[in-house]
């Protein structure tokens, strides 16, 4: 069927077949602009996937990095410490007994190794596909199935209060100002990131450390869900242990008001 607006008739001017259309321009303009993006497209991706680029670094991998420099730079402050500290006990004016004082300090502070027996804690998330082993417990919850900051808390404040001399943390080990804190399923100690099983270890009486653990009510809640659901619970006998010396700094962070 024929289109008068595409085909003129013949009583048609000459000046109204030659127009240009507006919808034609437009169309025109449409493809060009398609062909600049698909070319700026692939100018940019080079003959790769933009959205999966492995160069592109997810927020795990960024954290963990930042984890593992961390660790790095902890550890050269330890050796420049230990460096300073051999150079101060060459000629530091000090007596006997001051040096004496300053190593019981230091030792109470956590700063230098400490050689004991000692009982190692390990914590771990149930199975993802758990169920609950005991009748008259509801089917688990996510949240049931994980190690929560409350629970590695309970276990460090047992062990201190069991006369723990001095407490490794996975490898770290812990001083007045650590804070063991979870963000998810993952444990930041001192800037650094750790997953799941965790491993405390305390040099002290082993046995006034397994008793303290059993007698702590926190510790008791956590059992149950070691029972019903199969979160991991291992205590082991360490024999003699050597905990590193803390290396990181000592400084204290806090706010200050805006003047």
């Amino acid at each position: 069927m024929s289109n008068s607006a595409d085909f003129p008739g013949p009583g048609s001017s000459p000046a109204r077949r030659r127009r240009f259309r507006p919808v034609r321009i437009l169309t025109a303009g449409v493809f060009a602009l398609a062909g600049l993006i698909f070319f700026t497209s692939f100018d940019t991706a080079k003959g790769t996937n933009i959205r999966t680029d492995a160069s592109l670094l997810k927020l795990s991998d960024l954290i963990h990095e930042r984890s593992r420099k961390n660790g790095e730079l902890e550890e050269s402050n330890g050796a420049l410490r230990g460096d300073i500290e051999s150079l101060a006990e060459r000629d530091d004016g000090s007596t006997a007994a001051e040096d004496d004082r300053l190593a019981a300090l230091e030792e109470r502070a956590g700063t230098q190794k400490l050689k004991g027996e000692a009982v190692t804690v390990t914590l771990n998330d149930a199975p993802p596909d758990a169920t609950a082993k005991l009748p008259g417990y509801p089917e688990p919850q996510p949240d049931y199935l994980v190690i929560h900051q409350q629970d590695l808390q309970a276990v460090v404040n047992a062990m201190w209060q069991g006369g723990a001399e001095g407490i490794k943390v996975m490898d770290q080990r812990l001083i007045s100002t650590s804070a063991v804190r979870c963000v998810g399923n993952t444990l930041i100690l001192q800037g650094r990131v750790y997953s799941p099983p965790y491993k405390i270890t305390a040099v002290g009486d082993p046995e006034k450390l397994k008793k303290a653990l059993a007698a702590s009510p926190a510790i008791q809640n956590y059992m149950v869900y070691v029972n019903v659901y199969g979160l991991g619970w291992k205590v082991e006998d360490e024999g003699t242990v050597t905990l590193p010396g803390y290396a990181g700094t000592v400084d204290l962070h806090y706010a200050e008001p805006v003047d």
